[in-house]
């Protein structure tokens, strides 16, 4: 009995050694959403948080007023001509690691932008800002789609990404103000290192590879071309503020960014590996989808631009002022992300999509009625919240339609596309409208009133073209890709 007890004690000691070993503890959704979300909001901020600190920027390091222009459009060209390279990256060599890597460079361009001994290492920094920014955001969506099922539970954590995103972009004003009002407009840049440490650590320590592909090689040919066509258009619309879009150095270089676009469409077409397989546009609801976001950008950025110069330049408001003014519209733009999940399950993604840029297009038509004597009631609280609450009721399901429909494969390039869409279009936007109100304030002797007016009519009518666009062209449900 004695030797058999022994031998059974082995055996059951045996069989627990060799028992495989428990499958790793599953990472909690939310944990994930909540990684993903920190680093958008980083990316998005940074977008906007340097406007009110460029008189400072100007006055420190003695940049021209072209430099200063560069500051803003060396971070936004480089973010949306790279993303699509940034989102192809996150399905072939890993979600995680494309994150973890674009936050490291976001971070460590900080540390360079917020010591920058001159303009050209402040430009050059925000260059590299954008690269890591590239890199980053569409690993946020994807991680998020990756670690939330298709159905209720991932159209409310695209909407809380879409929310921290927008919110990202809306408090750009407010917290750039209070850091140059309190410290200095190197902090704008250097808060960046203490919130991106953290998330870096977070994210190194709490997610796990997923979505890693096969390791092919990335289609550099492509990004270059793509990046240098945005860039050079940009730079043409943009020089229209200082000359007329008739002039032949604005025509050669709006024709050189065509010509750099349209080869990157041809060595797609060829390429073994493409940068964007152009059959991803065979899809309705991505096509549609990236189109109307495009649209929707190209008004957003010039609200918060024209908001916050308007606020200082016209009604005087300092810049902390002028942060803290349009928090009710921070606030708004967050309202109408998260609750658009709930209304798309009543009323279908694309009828909120067009309702949302109509109440935008409402908001921003009232707008256009500023004065120069306005009251912060009628020319910001107002219009400022109908503006956002419109425009982040369209996010949400625009973004979900064009995830949607996206075969898993193309899950990273489709949310790198999407954030390209709505980044260009800021940028291009922007652009468009700040040569409208240049012309216009022209006209009227150089004031500023007659041009913003002008330019949030034009936002007006670039909204109400979207919505009409979204109600002919989106699907009511999207078709995944196979």
């Amino acid at each position: 009995m004695p030797q058999t007890d022994a031998t059974d004690a082995t055996d059951v000691t045996d069989s627990a050694t060799s028992a495989p070993p428990r499958p790793p503890r599953p990472l909690r959704p939310w944990l994930i959403v909540a990684t993903a979300c920190a680093g958008q909001f980083l990316v998005v901020l940074d977008v906007s948080v340097v406007n009110v600190a460029l008189p400072s920027m100007r006055t420190d390091l003695g940049l021209s007023p072209l430099g200063l222009q560069w500051v803003l459009n060396a971070y936004a060209i480089a973010f949306a001509g790279f993303m699509l390279f940034g989102g192809r990256a996150a399905d072939l060599y890993g979600r995680k690691a494309v994150f973890l890597l674009g936050l490291g460079l976001f971070t460590a361009a900080s540390v360079v932008g917020g010591l920058a001994p001159s303009g050209p290492y402040l430009i050059g920094a925000r260059a590299v800002q954008g690269l890591g920014a590239a890199f980053l955001s569409p690993a946020t969506l994807t991680l998020i789609t990756g670690a939330v099922p298709a159905g209720p539970a991932r159209t409310r954590a695209i909407g809380t990404w879409a929310a921290v995103g927008a919110a990202g972009g809306a408090a750009g004003g407010f917290v750039g103000g209070a850091l140059v009002d309190l410290l200095s407009w190197r902090w704008v840049l250097l808060i960046n290192i203490p919130v991106g440490m953290v998330v870096l650590v977070a994210a190194a320590l709490g997610l796990r590879e997923t979505g890693k592909g096969t390791g092919r090689r990335l289609d550099l040919p492509g990004a270059v071309l793509v990046t240098a066509g945005l860039a050079t258009l940009a730079y043409g619309i943009g020089r229209t503020e200082e000359t007329s879009w008739t002039d032949p150095s604005v025509l050669l270089t709006l024709l050189g960014g065509l010509v750099l676009l349209a080869a990157f469409v041809a060595v797609e077409a060829r390429a073994e590996v493409p940068l964007m397989p152009l059959s991803l546009f065979r899809n309705r609801a991505v096509t549609a989808a990236n189109v109307a976001i495009l649209l929707c950008g190209s008004t957003s950025f010039g609200m918060w631009f024209f908001m916050t110069v308007y606020a200082q330049n016209v009604l005087g408001y300092t810049p902390l002022q002028a942060g803290l003014a349009l928090v009710p519209s921070s606030l708004s733009v967050i309202l109408g992300s998260k609750a658009a999940p709930r209304l798309m399950r009543t009323l279908g993604a694309r009828n909120v999509a067009v309702a949302g840029a109509l109440i935008g297009a409402a908001g921003f038509a009232w707008q256009s009625t500023l004065t120069a004597d306005g009251t912060f009631l009628g020319t910001i609280l107002g219009p400022g919240i109908l503006m956002m609450l419109g425009l982040g009721l369209a996010t949400t399901p625009l973004a979900t339609l064009a995830t949607s429909g996206a075969a898993p494969g193309d899950a990273g390039l489709v949310s790198g596309l999407v954030n390209t869409s709505r980044t260009m279009g800021g940028a291009l936007g922007l652009a468009v409208l700040s040569t409208v109100a240049a012309s216009a304030s022209a006209a009227a002797s150089g004031a500023l009133v007659p041009g913003y007016a002008t330019a949030f009519r034009a936002a007006t009518g670039i909204l109400v073209v979207a919505a009409a666009f979204m109600a002919l062209a989106l699907p009511k449900q999207p078709r995944r890709a196979d």
